[in-house]
C-alpha cells in the first residue's frame, strides 16, 4: 500500500509506525472471512481492510467525521485479521492509532465521553469496582429482574498454600476478576503448589493498562503499566521465574508492554524484560506437563468413568493475541476430559474487554452466535481462559462456564 502522510503525523512515533504498518497490505481481502464485525454487518468498511483504509485516508489529511469513528468503535480488536493475514500486517497497533487520532480530532458526545470515563474510573480500580460490586449483590434480591440478571451471585475465595518451595513466580491479580471470580488465582496457586511453584502477588502490582490504553486515555494506560513494572521488577531481581496471566485479556496488554512503552527512555528496557517475564498460566503448565502427568495419574488410578464433556472457548486474546493455540485442549484431554468440536471457533464472544458494554446490540449477537457453537457439542461444562469471556458467556447461557485452571484444580483436589 502507497502511503503519503500528512505534515501533522508523519515524522511522529505514531506516523512512522502506522506509515510501516500501512505498507505491509497487499489488498487482499482475507481478512474479511475471519472478521465477526463484517460477518454480522456484510459493510467492508466493518472489516480490517477498511478501516485500514479509513485510518489511511486519515492519516493522509481526509476529513475525520463520526462516521469513521463509528467504524473503528465497532472494531473488536480480536485480531483474528492477524492470525489470517499472510503479509502480517499488525492491525491491533494500526488500529489504536486511528482511534487516538480520531479521538484528538472529533472529541466524543458528552454522554458518550462520560460513559468512557466513567468506565476508566471503576473497572481498573479494584477496590471501587469490588465495593460497587458487593452494594449490587447486597440489593440484588431488590432489584428489578433485568438488572438482577446483571449482577453476578456472589463468589467465595478459597485458600491459598501455606507451603513453600525454592521455586517462585508472580501473578497479576487484575482489576475485577477478585471480585468476580476471586478462586481463580487461588486454584492457580494450588495447581502451581503441587507443581512445586509458589505462587506471590505484588503488593503495588494493579490493572495492566488495556482499559485505559484501548479507550484513547493512552497515556493513563501507560502510567498503569510503569507502576506495574515498579512492582514486579524487584521480584524479579530476586529470582521470581516468570510472571503468571491467569487472564489472557491482561497478558496479551503485559506481553506488548515492550512495545508499548519502546520509546520511554526510562522504560524502555524494564518493559522489556517484563513483557519477556511474562507467561500465560497454560504456557507454565505446558513446561511442566510430566509433573502434571503423574499428578493426574496418581489421581486417577483406579477410575473407570469417564469425565464430563467439555466445551472450551479459546478468547481471542489468547489465539490471535498471544498466538497460544491448542495447549489448553490438549491439557485438558490429557486430564480425562472429552473436548466437544466448536464451530467457527476463532470467532469472537463479543465480550472484548469493555465492547461488551459500549457496542451492546453487535456484542449479543455475537455472544449468542457463540454460544450456540459452544453448546453444539451438549457439553455439561465450558472452559475458557479470560475473565472476561467468562463472565460474557456466562449472561447467555445455564451451562457453568469455568477457568480451566479450576477445573483441573478440581480434579486434583
Amino acid at each position: 500500500m502507497q502511503t503519503n502522510l500528512a505534515n501533522f503525523i508523519k515524522d511522529t512515533p505514531e506516523g512512522l509506525e502506522a506509515d510501516s504498518i500501512l505498507r505491509t497490505c497487499v489488498h487482499c481481502g482475507f481478512c474479511l472471512a475471519t472478521c465477526p464485525t463484517y460477518q454480522l454487518l456484510g459493510d467492508e468498511l466493518d472489516s480490517p481492510r477498511g478501516r485500514i483504509y479509513l485510518i489511511k485516508q486519515m492519516l493522509e489529511g481526509a476529513p475525520v467525521t463520526a462516521k469513521t469513528q463509528l467504524h473503528l468503535d465497532r472494531c473488536l480488536t480480536c485480531r483474528a485479521c492477524e492470525s489470517t493475514c499472510p503479509s502480517g500486517v499488525k492491525y491491533g497497533h494500526l488500529v489504536d492509532i486511528g482511534r487516538a487520532i480520531v479521538e484528538k480530532k472529533i472529541g466524543r458526545k458528552p454522554m458518550q465521553a462520560l460513559q468512557r470515563f466513567g468506565i476508566r474510573r471503576v473497572l481498573p480500580q479494584s477496590t471501587i469496582f469490588g465495593s460497587l460490586l458487593k452494594l449490587g449483590q447486597t440489593l440484588r434480591p431488590l432489584l428489578p429482574g433485568q438488572i438482577q440478571g446483571a449482577v453476578p451471585p456472589v463468589k467465595q475465595q478459597t485458600a491459598w498454600p501455606a507451603s513453600q518451595h525454592a521455586r517462585t513466580m508472580l501473578v497479576l491479580d487484575g482489576c475485577v476478576q477478585p471480585s468476580l471470580e476471586p478462586n481463580i488465582n487461588g486454584a492457580t496457586a494450588r495447581l502451581l503448589d503441587k507443581l512445586g511453584i509458589n505462587l506471590v502477588r505484588a503488593e503495588k502490582a494493579g490493572c495492566c493498562g488495556a482499559v485505559s490504553y484501548h479507550l484513547n486515555a493512552q497515556d493513563e494506560g501507560l502510567d498503569y503499566m510503569r507502576r506495574n513494572i515498579d512492582a514486579w521488577l524487584p521480584y524479579l531481581d530476586q529470582g521470581a521465574e516468570a510472571i503468571v496471566m491467569t487472564a489472557s485479556g491482561c497478558g496479551v496488554t503485559v506481553k506488548e508492554y515492550g512495545y508499548l512503552l519502546r520509546n520511554d527512555p526510562m522504560y524502555a528496557e524494564k518493559a522489556e524484560r517484563i513483557s519477556a517475564a511474562t507467561k500465560d498460566i497454560s504456557e507454565i503448565i505446558l513446561v511442566e506437563k510430566d509433573c502434571l502427568a503423574d499428578l493426574l495419574n496418581a489421581k486417577n488410578t483406579g477410575r473407570k468413568t469417564p469425565k464430563e464433556k467439555i466445551a472450551f472457548h479459546s478468547p481471542c486474546t489468547l489465539q490471535h493475541g498471544q498466538k497460544i493455540t491448542g495447549v489448553i485442549e490438549a491439557l485438558l484431554t490429557a486430564a480425562g476430559f472429552e473436548l466437544t468440536p466448536t464451530p467457527e471457533k476463532h470467532l469472537c464472544c463479543g465480550s472484548a474487554g469493555t465492547y461488551s458494554i459500549l457496542q451492546k446490540e453487535l456484542s449479543q449477537q455475537l455472544l449468542k452466535n457463540k454460544v450456540n457453537a459452544l453448546e453444539s457439542g451438549e457439553p455439561k461444562i465450558i472452559a475458557t481462559a479470560n475473565i472476561g469471556c467468562l463472565m460474557h458467556l456466562q449472561s447467555g447461557t445455564q451451562t457453568p462456564v469455568k477457568h480451566w485452571v479450576e477445573i483441573v484444580d478440581e480434579l486434583l483436589a
